[in-house]
Parts: structure tokens; sequence; C-alpha cells
């Protein structure tokens, strides 16, 4: 059994960066006041406890917001350098304007900027460190693939597209050249492999294989897993590395991969959740209303129409309600029928592309949230005319009606734009992802997600 360095977990890693921002962040603060270096933070004081906490407290929010911890963004370093900037920039701004929380302001005001700087400089060298060490093969987990055939293709290049997993061979009943080392389901003896490979996880598919292996690979798996290796199902990997369920759940074993009447019994979540629509779409509507004159100016200028428009949408139980929006394209512009919109879709006017990539158009919704026709959360809400069309073509696409359409949602935040039939179906899994998942958390995520969607401008 050949010896290897441990790998590192993709949980394991969002705790790492973490750990070693705060770490890091700590540490240069405490070496600048030890130095007089800054004397904006001392550590002489009472209240440097309570600074450090905050100034923490306000580098992982927008850390999170500006995606510093996402694992794809924390291999890339122009990507880590643009949004460690931002988290540093951003929470110095807010650190040194919470009052009563935060020092007083410094006489020397360059001594704001060495706090910038003692965040973005040695964050920013910890970081290439990590991509440089860290973010190599030999930290990913050595895993073995066991799938039909006609499976075996989109599981293998799923893992490859993901990244952090290191496929050591594959086990079928058809070779494939294209994805390296292949042993014959019929004949290999799995448990040995395993063992052969120090392989530290096993990703299993059993679709399409007769009940003849689908018994003998249960005996070697029920042994290794007795043994201490991971053993994941397709799906669930599936899930936990794309954040949607997979097209295998839409058929007849759909119920028994996700349970709706659970969300029934979920009357704290529930409340709370109106609680939260209530208050931040009356935050919203007090916000927006002031806006509307500004609004209406360059509607005039970019629009050149009305500045609202309404349109029937499905709601919760398949019940018809209308929505407002403030009008991005065109005046007639379904003269020729009801269309999906589409990415870089020429309906759309110059100010209505502003509109759409900073979310402006949706804030009338806000009315709509208040009222109950919607949520802040949940998935979007679709034309009758599509609805219609979708439940014939897709299966189960009527779920997405159990919960309340939202603003914004996972769907949203994860895959924008659908155009046609494939985009659909991809877009329904993700909201079936958060109907099976429906959680506080979910929920802060989606925020944060829907937060960045705007400040990059990838609204749509």
């Amino acid at each position: 059994m050949s010896l290897k360095v441990s790998h590192i977990d993709l949980s394991e890693r969002k705790v790492l960066l973490r750990s070693f921002d705060v770490v890091v962040i700590i540490l240069s603060v405490w070496l600048s006041s030890k130095f007089s270096i800054q004397d904006y933070i001392t550590f002489g004081s009472d209240s440097v406890y309570m600074w450090l906490t905050l100034l923490i407290f306000y580098y992982f929010l927008f850390g999170e917001i500006f995606q510093l911890y996402d694992l794809n963004v924390s291999s890339n370093r122009f990507k880590v350098s643009r949004s460690l900037f931002l988290t540093a920039f951003i929470t110095t701004l807010f650190f040194t304007f919470t009052p009563y929380f935060s020092p007083s302001l410094p006489e020397k005001r360059i001594q704001v900027i060495y706090l910038f700087l003692l965040m973005f400089g040695p964050v920013l060298l910890w970081r290439f460190i990590y991509m440089w060490v860290l973010f190599s093969p030999k930290y990913f987990k050595d895993i073995i693939v066991i799938s039909h055939a006609t499976r075996m293709g989109t599981m293998l290049d799923l893992i490859k597209e993901r990244g952090f997993h290191n496929v050591i061979c594959y086990i079928s009943d058809e070779e494939n050249k294209n994805y390296g080392q292949f042993f014959d389901v019929n004949n290999v003896d799995v448990y040995k492999l395993v063992k052969e490979k120090n392989a530290k996880e096993v990703i299993l598919s059993t679709r399409g294989f007769s009940s003849n292996v689908i018994s003998k690979l249960n005996n070697s798996i029920i042994t290794l897993f007795e043994e201490g290796i991971n053993i994941k199902s397709f799906e669930s990997f599936y899930e936990e590395i794309t954040d949607r369920v997979p097209k295998e759940y839409l058929d007849h074993h759909f119920y028994n991969n996700i349970n709706l009447s659970s969300h029934s019994e979920k009357k704290i979540y529930q409340f709370y959740h109106r609680f939260i629509d209530i208050v931040v779409s009356s935050l919203g509507l007090l916000i927006f209303v002031p806006m509307i004159p500004l609004i209406l100016l360059f509607n005039l200028i970019g629009n050149r129409g009305p500045i609202f428009y309404t349109q029937k949408r499905v709601g919760k139980k398949g019940k018809l309600f209308t929505i407002y929006k403030l009008r991005s394209m065109v005046v007639n512009a379904e003269s020729q029928g009801a269309q999906y919109a589409q990415k870089n879709d020429k309906r759309i006017t110059m100010f209505g592309k502003f509109l759409r990539n900073t979310r402006l158009d949706e804030a009338p919704q806000f009315f709509n949230i208040l009222k109950g026709d919607m949520s802040l959360i949940g998935p979007r809400p679709e034309r009758p005319e599509f609805v219609q069309d979708l439940e014939e073509k897709i299966p189960f696409y009527a779920i997405r009606h159990v919960v309340k359409p939202g603003l914004t949602g996972w769907a949203q935040v994860n895959y924008p734009y659908a155009g046609n039939l494939d985009e659909q179906e991809k877009k329904l899994r993700y909201d079936l992802f958060y109907i099976k998942e429906q959680s506080a958390y979910l929920d802060f995520k989606i925020i944060i997600k829907t937060m960045t969607t705007v400040l990059f401008f990838r609204g749509q």
C-alpha cells in the first residue's frame, strides 16, 4: 500500500481558509501594534477583543458576499485578489464607521489605510501560498467510481469539471479509453481494488446493473463501509458538488428522494419566513418609493413608455396573481406572442438593461410580497402560458408550486437564464433542491448570493 499525503476535503478547505484568514489578520494587527506601525487597534485596550470580534464579523460577512470562500474563486489568482480587495476595503469602511463598537477614529487618517493594507497584503500572500501548495492534486481526495456505462461519462465529466477529486480508476461494464484505468464490474474484486489503490471514497451508482452484479457490489461495499471507507451514492455526490438534484430524481422514484410532507411541519420556520418577508418588503418599499422620480426621468430618456407593467403569474398551489415590475423591454415586446427572455435579449432597452443588471426592475414586487402573493425567497413565478407547456413536458414541474414564488431564489442565483426546455429542466432541479433542503441557513446563502449578483451586475 503506497504512502500518500492525506487529502483535504471540501468542507476542510473552507474551514482552513477561514481559520488562516483570521489568524493572519489578528497576527498582522498584533505585530503592527507591537512595532508601532499602527495605533488604531491597540492590544493594550480593554476593548480590543470586542474590536477584533467586530472586525472578523465584518470580514466574514463581506467575504461571503464577494465569494472569498468559494473554492473555485480561491483557486484563481485574479479572482482572489479582486474578492479580497473588495472584502478588505468594505470591511475597513464599515469597521471605521461603526460607533461605540469600534475604536475612535485616529487623528492620522493614514492609520485607517494601514488597517486595510494589513488585511489585504498578508491575507493575499497566504492565499497565494494556499494555491501554490495546497491546491494540488496530491491534496485531492482519491476516489473510485462505479457505474453502468450509460452514466459513467456524465459522472466522470462532472467530477473532472468540479475538481478537488482524483479518479484513480473506474469500474463499469464497458471501457471508455478517454476516462483512464478501467476495471470490468463482472470480474473485479471491488474490496481488494479499493484497498490496493488506497482510495478514500467510492462513488456508486447501481442503475442499469443486473441484480446479480448489484448483489456482488453490495457485499464488497458493506465490508468497505465497515472499515471506514466513505461510500456515496452518485445522487448524494451530485447534490453535494452541484447544489441541485440530479435528473434521475424526475422519475417514478421521485417521492423516495424528496419528502414534501415535512415542509408542512416546519411551523416555526414558516413563521420566521413570513416575518422576514414583511420586514424586508416594508423596508424595500420605503427605499424604492423615493427613487421613483429619478427612475421616471431615466425612463423618459432610455425607455420611452410606461414605467410599470403587470403580468399574470402562477403562485402557490397554482393560483394566479398579478405581478408588478418596472418595464425593461420595448413597448409591445411580445406582439407576436409570449416568449422567454434570453441573455442579451434585443428587446431590452438601454435603461432596461441597467434595471435588470441591478435587479431594480424587481423592486415593485415588494408589494407582492407584502400582500402575500410572493415570498422574498422561492422559485421564480412563471407565466401561466409557459407553466402549462412545461408541466406537460417536464415531469414534476408543478412541484414548484408547493411553496410561494420568490423575488429571488436558489435557481435564480445559480442559473439565471432559461430560454429553452433543457435549461428550464435544469432550473427546476435547483428549485427542487431548495424545496428539499429549505432552511434558514439556505435562505441566508441565497440572500448573500443575490447581493453578489447585484454587486457584480449579473442580474437578468
